[in-house]
């Protein structure tokens, strides 16, 4: 896949395109691809996503949005769709006022070459006041400028519509479970280790503090979790605890601490990806640091128990 941050003299042959913000490139995204590519392929076209540095609402509502995939996490996960093209368009004011016509013609038709656009089932584009237009009026602006409208199939999973609003929320709510059924995979947290107080040194438990690499990254809900470690190019199992440490810090301040299982070498400092596995329970406040090492215990076993029984990809 080759990824383009601009358009300005853009060459690019005939194509199939596809426009969307594609945060998780969840389930639903890769069944609108796969639409995609295999039409190209049918048509002998390229096949072209394009989406945006920033998500819309950022810009158009000055509200931060918490992201599934940042950029960087999501170009990844594209280049692994096989589309032959990615083009990265920097959301603007300026773009953002751009009608679903102008945008049509100027940027998809003139600039990109598209001859034919994959709209998804809720798929909306243009300036916020063109909002109620819907498919119809795509195919109507598209006969217009040359740009053929086809309707993408929607994909329901237990008759539930995935969308990434929805994932975001299940994170939130600790359902992980079926957050990692929508997105296709298990959620991941890049991040730093960071020098902490040594406070699960004294429980028997040392673990890794992590700083999130990304301001804008879904944190999941607060709780306890199996998950697998990757670092170093290694990879290894652990047990994450999310939240204020209730029983040790009285409940002040919010952090994210790994125990890797059999491990004993200090990583702080070092670059390390959490896959989240499984839900196990939520943060307790223990009525001493016995009744917390007798759960940290339990949490353990639980952990051991469930990698041991986990088939492996």
């Amino acid at each position: 896949m080759q990824i383009i941050y601009s358009t300005h003299n853009l060459s690019l042959p005939q194509s199939i395109a596809t426009i969307g913000f594609f945060d998780g490139v969840h389930l639903g995204h890769q069944y609108l691809i796969k639409q995609l590519i295999a039409e190209a392929q049918k048509r002998q076209l390229a096949s072209v996503v394009v989406t945006f540095s920033d998500h819309p609402a950022n810009i158009i509502h000055n509200k931060r949005i918490e992201l599934l995939t940042p950029l960087e996490e999501k170009l990844t996960l594209l280049s692994k769709e096989n589309i032959d093209y990615c083009i990265v368009l920097p959301f603007t004011k300026e773009l953002s006022a751009l009608s679903a016509r102008t945008f049509m013609e100027q940027i998809l038709k003139k600039e990109l070459n598209v001859h034919a656009l994959y709209i998804g089932y809720d798929n909306r584009f243009g300036h916020r006041l063109s909002n109620k237009e819907g498919f119809e009026d795509y195919v109507s602006y598209g006969k217009e400028c040359g740009v053929e409208i086809i309707e993408a199939k929607a994909l329901l999973l237990k008759e539930i519509e995935i969308s990434s609003s929805l994932i975001r929320n299940l994170l939130k709510e600790g359902n992980l479970s079926l957050a990692n059924k929508l997105l296709g995979r298990p959620y991941t947290l890049v991040g730093n280790v960071t020098f902490g107080k040594r406070i699960g040194r004294t429980l028997g438990y040392p673990t890794a503090n992590i700083k999130p690499a990304h301001q804008q990254k879904v944190i999941p809900s607060d709780g306890v979790y199996a998950v697998s470690v990757r670092l170093n190019g290694s990879r290894y199992r652990g047990m994450l605890n999310i939240g204020c440490r209730p029983t040790i810090k009285n409940g002040k301040t919010k952090t994210i601490e790994v125990h890797i299982l059999d491990f004993q070498r200090e990583v702080y400092q070092q670059d390390i990806e959490l896959v989240f596995e499984k839900y196990l329970r939520k943060e307790i406040e223990f009525k001493d640091k016995k009744a917390l090492i007798e759960q940290l215990q339990k949490d353990e076993e639980t952990v051991r128990h469930f990698f041991e029984n986990k088939k492996q990809p």
